[in-house]
């Protein structure tokens, strides 16, 4: 259907060269110069409408959002659906005007033609890829999609439209069957798989990743093979952003989180404890058995002195059945600084209330080292939130270094340049 009829056209092209053939003006030149004229004028008046229908929708729109409570009229318009809409318009104007404007002039006639279908194409291209992002962000706003690598899938989606696009470009301009651009295509199948490889890759990588549940949008993972720590931000094609801890924000390949390893913290986070896996150095030389005066003193300490008198008593009862000669502290069993400091530690954590109570509570030795014996604690906070756990553990091995020294114990530390000085100091005094 015709948008201005033709004998319209006429008439107007027709009053054109009139006007100028009578200013003295030759007909070629005159033609010429008539078509000029009317292509400004046409764009022009192009320009008008598409930013006159763009501003009352806009306003019309406005107030219909205002009013309405649902986002999709905003993803309409963030996406650009009422931009490209409006470009139709003005684009299906000017291939129904081109024709009379270049009146006489063939070529010239042809040769807009196919720039305006390009230009047809292009735009209807944009829309529907609007409609499409319009659709994913409706998606990604509700719960059940908002963790999916929705990017992924869209992105083929554009890429697909794209390349119809494109396909119908080259049949504009060469005026062959897009068969033959699509056999040609095949036969360089090789080579697009070449260029397209981290593409498709990606693609195949995101279908795996969401049907294996692997990573979501929202998940702290950790990969350090690509310095990446924190928060993923987004799932694409081609790549996944993770905003780290220092604000930083890593890309990873997507197909990298099938080919490597990852670590997800999802499950800790679901679980609601996080693990505290920290040791400290006991200086070997300090770990001894306790004398009776020393452990009646450790009973002092509240969460100690009903463990000490049952282990008392059963220590007691063992060693008159079984040891000959209790001169010999070996001979039997008694009572080491470690292990009630051990049974202290396990006992404290037993009693905090920000100590997860369901999973494991340990308080263990670790092979001993040329630094000392490491006494490892091992459990869990009943919170995941990392500032509040860096907290609780702080506050743990704050008490548990404060206590050491109660046991009779000693912390292994490397010679700092005040222990030298006070030696070399000491060595002189005795000189």
């Amino acid at each position: 259907m015709d948008i201005i009829d033709n004998r319209f056209q006429s008439e107007i092209y027709s009053y054109g060269i009139n006007l100028l053939e009578s200013l003295g003006l030759e007909t070629r030149f005159a033609h010429i110069l008539n078509s000029l004229i009317l292509l400004l004028f046409l764009a022009l008046v192009l320009f008008i409408i598409d930013f006159l229908l763009r501003k009352t929708l806009m306003l019309l729109l406005i107030k219909t959002i205002r009013r309405s409570r649902t986002r999709i009229d905003d993803y309409l318009i963030r996406n650009g659906v009422l931009k490209y809409g409006t470009h139709l318009i003005p684009v299906l104007i000017a291939r129904q005007t081109l024709p009379f404007i270049f009146t006489g002039f063939e070529m010239t006639t042809k040769f807009a033609l196919v720039v305006v279908d390009i230009l047809l194409a292009v735009t209807i291209t944009f829309l529907i890829n609007a409609f499409f992002k319009t659709f994913k962000d409706t998606l990604a706003g509700r719960k059940r999609y908002a963790d999916k690598p929705l990017d992924s899938y869209f992105q083929v989606i554009t890429i697909i439209l794209y390349i119809i696009c494109g396909v119908f470009i080259f049949s504009e301009v060469t005026g062959k069957d897009p068969t033959g651009l699509l056999t040609a295509l095949g036969a360089a199948s090789a080579i697009i798989l070449l260029v397209f490889k981290d593409t498709i890759l990606g693609f195949v990588a995101s279908i795996q990743v969401s049907t294996n549940d692997m990573v979501r949008v929202g998940d702290w993972i950790e990969m350090s093979k690509y310095g990446a720590d924190g928060t993923v931000l987004q799932i694409n094609l081609s790549t996944v952003k993770v905003q780290n801890f220092d604000k930083t924000v890593t890309t990873i390949p997507t197909y990298a989180l099938i080919s490597d390893s990852f670590r997800n913290y999802r499950a800790m986070q679901k679980s609601g404890g996080r693990r505290i896996k920290r040791s400290m150095f006991i200086k070997l030389g300090s770990i001894r058995f306790l004398e009776e005066h020393e452990i009646n003193d450790l009973k002092r300490i509240k969460l100690l002195k009903s463990y000490i008198i049952e282990r008392e008593l059963e220590i007691a009862e063992y060693n008159h059945t079984h040891v000959d000669d209790p001169t010999m502290l070996v001979n039997g069993r008694r009572m080491t600084n470690i292990g009630l400091f051990r049974e202290y530690l396990k006992r404290y954590l037993l009693n905090n209330p920000k100590i997860h109570k369901q999973y494991h509570i340990m308080v263990r030795h670790l092979q001993p080292t040329e630094h000392g014996l490491p006494l490892e604690i091992y459990t869990f906070t009943a919170t995941t939130e990392w500032l509040v756990y860096e907290g609780i553990m702080a506050d743990i091995f704050d008490h548990a270094l404060a206590s050491v020294s109660f046991f009779h114990l000693e912390l292994f530390e490397n010679p700092s340049s005040t222990d030298f000085s006070e030696f070399l100091a000491a060595k002189k005094n005795e000189n």
